[in-house]
């Protein structure tokens, strides 16, 4: 399991008022990259450039209220995001935004909240990228399993061996030459010819 401080976040703060942008900034730790965007259209663009693990809007923003914002980089990407909203609004906005599974808090916001909300998208953004990691591993075992089954098939249409001997060959190949049952089956692939 990775150490939380092996795991580097970007975050991208969408927000016209550069005081909410140092409340932020203040409760942020281990992240990399650190962006500021003042209006919806350029965080937009944003996003389509580069993939954010946390995204934090204030809204309203000068060209929209912030909920379509939130809802867009959602459908679009893997960010954890974080929508303020004002208090008369708060309720209107968690409504809109719940079933996308974006964290709304209102203004005026108590001291550390925000500090909480960036605490608790992070965890769940370490989350994902430990599951990400697995199923990226799981994957790649799959597909050597795929090209070692491949190479299996050929030594026995091609050179008569068993399933079981094919299996040994492969294994004893590889602890032989100090590489991958995947490598070996590879080469066996080429050599044999598909």
């Amino acid at each position: 399991m990775p150490r939380k401080e092996d795991i580097h976040h970007s975050i991208l703060i969408v927000s016209a008022a550069e005081q909410f942008d140092a409340l932020v900034k203040r409760s942020l730790t281990g992240f990399l990259t650190i962006d500021v965007r003042r209006s919806a259209a350029i965080a937009r663009r944003s996003t389509l450039e580069r993939d954010y693990d946390l995204v934090v809007i204030n809204a309203p923003l000068p060209d929209e209220a912030g909920a379509e914002l939130a809802m867009d980089i959602m459908e679009r990407s893997n960010a954890s995001i974080l929508l303020v909203v004002p208090q008369e609004v708060y309720e209107d906005a968690w409504e809109r935004v719940m079933d996308y599974g974006i964290l709304v808090l209102s203004k005026p916001i108590p001291r550390g909240r925000i500090d909480k909300a960036v605490r608790f998208l992070t965890a769940t953004q370490n989350r994902f990228h430990r599951l990400e990691k697995k199923t990226q591993t799981v994957e790649e075992k799959m597909e050597e399993l795929r090209i070692v089954s491949r190479a299996k098939i050929m030594l026995v249409e091609k050179r008569h061996m068993t399933e079981d001997e094919a299996h040994r060959f492969i294994g004893k190949q590889a602890m032989n030459n100090g590489v991958s049952r995947k490598r070996v089956a590879e080469k066996l692939l080429e050599e044999i010819g598909e």
